[in-house]
């Protein structure tokens, strides 16, 4: 069984992008399982805190991380790129022992936004981030869903059926690459 950590980057209830995470874990292949996980409850990173002991939310998302063949990072667009909360969580993820669990491990973008581009920028923001962690991104493929409100239903379930077909190219795709 291939194992894939999910993270949706928005704390939104009806988010496009928690709704294209779930999405691909339904349309993940045979053999796929995808644990789909957000960053709620996850604070500001403070060095001062940490110093008092890493936060649980952060603890189970390096857990979760480590238990994990690969990464799908599912991503909202904020002007341009990448959110601030989800950049925080990923920065607590690789403080102190967290910057080991991401070394070497396949990571895959998608994200959804109500622009036309759908979130190509953050998606591009992202790679700088993870040449640092020292990732292997998959180029094979990407997702971006454009006009996303169109796409999802109002609670933020993906409804459009074209969409779902890419989700599931997609996750068929970077499944085969982890094997």
């Amino acid at each position: 069984m291939t194992r894939i950590l999910g993270i949706s980057g928005s704390l939104r209830r009806a988010s496009f992008n928690a709704g294209l995470l779930r999405a691909a874990a339904e349309l993940a292949p045979e053999g796929t399982e995808v644990d789909v996980q957000g960053i709620h409850g996850v604070p500001l990173y403070d060095a001062d805190l940490e110093a008092e002991g890493t936060p649980q939310p952060v603890l189970d998302l390096r857990a979760a991380l480590e238990a994990a063949d690969a990464l799908l990072l599912v991503t909202p667009e904020y002007n341009n790129g990448i959110p601030g909360p989800f950049k925080n969580a990923i920065d607590w993820m690789a403080s102190g022992p967290g910057a080991d669990l991401f070394k070497g491990k396949w990571v895959a973008l998608m994200g959804a936004s109500p622009m036309a581009t759908g979130a190509i920028m953050a998606q591009n923001h992202w790679l700088p981030v993870l040449r640092t962690l020292g990732t292997q991104p998959w180029f094979e493929g990407r997702l971006m869903v454009g006009r996303a409100k169109d796409k999802f239903d109002d609670k933020g379930q993906l409804t459009d059926e074209d969409t779902r077909r890419r989700v599931g190219d997609f996750m068929a795709g970077f499944a085969a690459a982890l094997d």
